[in-house]
């Protein structure tokens, strides 16, 4: 069974790392809603995801203002992991609780079985310990948001991570899946609007 902490649920898989994983998105109020999509590095929603909308920018991927390590890029400031205030999850459910990096993404698949599969209609991905078959997250494949539509929803899942992509600061790392399987590190454009899922440390 789930926890509860902060009015939200979470599932402790005794990973290494000793994270929570929250059971639902930042914006659902089940496993199985899709939640909000959020552009890397925002907190909020909006109408439309173009980088001329994009708060860390002056317009353009190569006019970037926070979060950039390369000067072809914009200003840079070198920061490569998301401040808390800029953090959707930290933001909008508060606590300790925060997007994961890409490498607790990485964590997460690789101590749990990950099965695509439906629950109540939605497809999804299912990560299921692989010591304890009753713990485990379903994660909606919710697609995302491009302009002012949204694409793929019910065929993939984008799901944010806190990390700053790598070589090229116009791309932060997120995890993808389809049918066929799950790429927990891939780099795409921060100005997508993706799901996120929050995570925190355990209760000391």
């Amino acid at each position: 069974m789930p926890g509860d902490m902060s009015n939200h649920e979470y599932v402790d898989f005794g990973l290494p790392s000793g994270l929570l994983w929250a059971t639902c998105n930042v914006g659902a109020s089940m496993p199985e809603d899709y939640g909000g999509y959020f552009a890397w590095g925002e907190t909020t929603i909006k109408s439309t995801y173009y980088w001329n909308t994009y708060k860390w920018c002056n317009g353009s991927e190569t006019t970037l203002t926070k979060y950039c390590t390369n000067s072809n890029y914009g200003t840079v400031d070198n920061r490569t992991t998301l401040d808390p205030e800029d953090d959707a999850a930290h933001v909008n459910w508060g606590g300790n609780w925060r997007m994961p990096t890409s490498a607790e993404w990485e964590e997460l698949y690789d101590n749990t079985t990950s099965t695509w599969t439906t629950e109540n209609d939605v497809n999804g991905y299912k990560f299921t310990s692989k010591t304890n078959s009753n713990k485990y997250i379903f994660l909606p494949a919710a697609g995302s948001r491009n302009g002012t539509s949204v694409y793929d929803a019910g065929f993939l899942g984008n799901y944010w991570s806190s990390s700053l992509g790598s070589p090229d600061p116009d791309y932060a790392y997120y995890m993808y899946f389809y049918s066929d399987g799950v790429s927990p590190q891939s780099g795409t454009s921060r100005s997508y609007g993706f799901s996120v899922r929050p995570v925190r440390a355990a209760a000391r």
